[in-house]
């Protein structure tokens, strides 16, 4: 296991959030992000990831340096899905432990968007309609519209 990576089989959450756990850390803050089925109404079947692996995990290890920049003492680590994943898979784990709650928070969150602007994955969108190759991670079905 690295920190930070892109892994093309199934995500143990397990492995990291041990991975940030030592005697200074007070609390840990995991967040997942599942394939969801439905979107605003239009049934997703599976989604497909790829990445640029080399650049992925450099850029997941830039957001660690951000965070530890940010909020000295977080520990984090990162690990990010491609291929395949069906329903209620896990895509990606983010895991910041810091010695109190709120920085823990913090980076998480932090951490995810900054996944999404930054880190070179892509993911195509298979529906029962069709398929489409999304341009950034924040888009949804091309008959939906943001409310």
């Amino acid at each position: 296991m690295k920190q930070f990576e892109v892994v093309d089989e199934p995500i143990d959450i397990n492995r990291y959030h041990e991975y940030t756990i030592d005697e200074k850390q007070g609390a840990v803050c995991m967040f997942t992000g599942h394939v969801r089925e439905w979107t605003k109404g239009t049934r997703t079947v599976h989604l497909e990831y790829e990445a640029y692996k080399p650049m992925a995990e450099k850029k997941l290890a830039q957001i660690g340096e951000e965070i530890s920049e940010r909020w000295p003492g977080v520990r984090t680590t990162i690990a990010h899905r491609v291929g395949k994943l069906e329903i209620s898979d896990i895509a990606v784990v983010i895991v910041t432990s810091a010695p109190h709650r709120k920085d823990s928070y913090r980076a998480n969150e932090y951490a995810i968007e900054r996944i999404k602007e930054i880190v070179p994955i892509w993911k195509k969108e298979v529906w029962e309609d069709g398929e489409e190759w999304m341009g950034d991670q924040r888009q949804y079905h091309p008959s939906l519209e943001e409310k």
